[in-house]
């Protein structure tokens, strides 16, 4: 997981992301937990309360723990984000990958690489517009690495993540939030070392959802 002292953004990083989120859904007092799909439907304030609350937590995170990839925690204001959007919570079916080369070497912003399995694709629309996206498996996490019509001007050029555990994942169906889309910690500090989308997870669509660039809000 570490390589000459320089912090790889690995599962551990992932694993601790997951766990931040069943925590604050769990604690906060608008959490989705339990809800059905309906039910968050139907209740979009609601939803956009439990977003911002979770952002709200992240943002203390980033301000406030000794793992946080802000050097210059003082003069951090919090991150920037698309408004939620019930619009980019997509459920999508998945075709699990049945080839025989599942494994699949996934390249890092620093030159390394780390092996993943192919798990899947994830098949949904975004309005009229078919799209999807390889599905990744490393150890009990799946992540969902993308890049989308906004890379490099509202969002990171190098793409931005989604990651789910496993079990989150019941009868081939997976719900992508792109509301919880968020940058890899290299775009904060060089040190981390951040896995690169595979080429075929760019979409068509522009996802304006989840996080932005500071310098996408302010231009």
């Amino acid at each position: 997981m570490f390589k000459n002292k320089v912090i790889r953004y690995s599962t551990i990083a992932m694993i601790i992301a997951i766990l931040a989120y069943f925590i604050i859904e769990n604690f906060s007092g608008a959490g989705l937990n339990g809800a059905s799909e309906d039910q968050i439907a139907s209740n979009p304030e609601q939803y956009k309360t439990t977003i911002l609350n979770e952002r709200a937590a992240k943002d203390e995170q980033f301000r406030t723990t000794a793992d946080s990839p802000i050097a210059d925690k003082e003069s951090f204001h919090g991150l920037h984000y698309f408004q939620p959007n019930l619009t980019y919570r997509i459920k999508a079916n998945i075709s699990p990958y049945m080839k025989d080369d599942k494994e699949v070497v996934v390249n890092y912003t620093d030159g390394t690489s780390e092996k993943y399995e192919k798990y899947g694709y994830a098949n949904f629309k975004i309005g009229d517009q078919e799209e999807k996206l390889l599905l990744l498996k490393n150890e009990s996490v799946i992540s969902v690495l993308f890049k989308d019509a906004t890379s490099g001007k509202e969002t990171y050029g190098g793409g931005r993540y989604l990651d789910y555990p496993v079990s989150e994942i019941k009868n081939n169906v997976i719900i992508l939030d792109f509301n919880k889309a968020y940058n890899p910690y290299c775009v904060y500090q060089e040190s981390y070392a951040c896995p690169v989308p595979p080429k075929e997870n760019t979409l068509s669509v522009a996802i304006l959802a989840g996080e932005q660039l500071e310098s996408a809000v302010h231009n």
